[in-house]
């Protein structure tokens, strides 16, 4: 499977988009159960902070194939305030909000690979990706 897309975060219903849309390229690109799981909620607390924190964005995905190896590249951006102190927002229970969601150091823990690059008053970029 080949593949990108790239979907809109402006409001709670494109949040629900974002997840249905995660996990039809999951299944398609054959993720365990347990993993289409761990995608999707990976996908879901990006897309809020995308929409809560980043005032909205967008999210690219892309279905990679390498040899055998298949996985999903999900890249989050917001053009929002920006994250002055990555390593404190990455730390286990750190939160600006009132959300109860897993937090970006939970997220990362649901995937292979996470990437976030933040500038303060330009905006915050999330890349994660999962393999099967």
């Amino acid at each position: 499977m080949h593949g990108c897309e790239t979907m809109g975060i402006q409001s709670s219903q494109d949040m629900v988009l974002v997840r249905q849309k995660v996990r039809q390229f999951a299944v398609k690109l054959g993720f365990s159960l347990v993993d289409q799981t761990k995608i999707v909620t990976a996908a879901s607390e990006l897309a809020r902070n995308t929409l809560d924190y980043g005032g909205g964005g967008t999210v690219r995905l892309e279905a990679l194939e390498y040899g055998m190896r298949k996985g999903l590249q999900l890249v989050f951006e917001d053009s929002g305030p920006g994250i002055p102190d990555i390593d404190l927002a990455l730390k286990d229970g750190y939160t600006t909000g009132s959300g109860l969601g897993m937090g970006l150091g939970g997220t990362k823990r649901l995937v292979n690979e996470f990437d976030i690059v933040s500038c303060v008053g330009e905006g915050t970029r999330v890349t994660i990706r999962k393999w099967t």
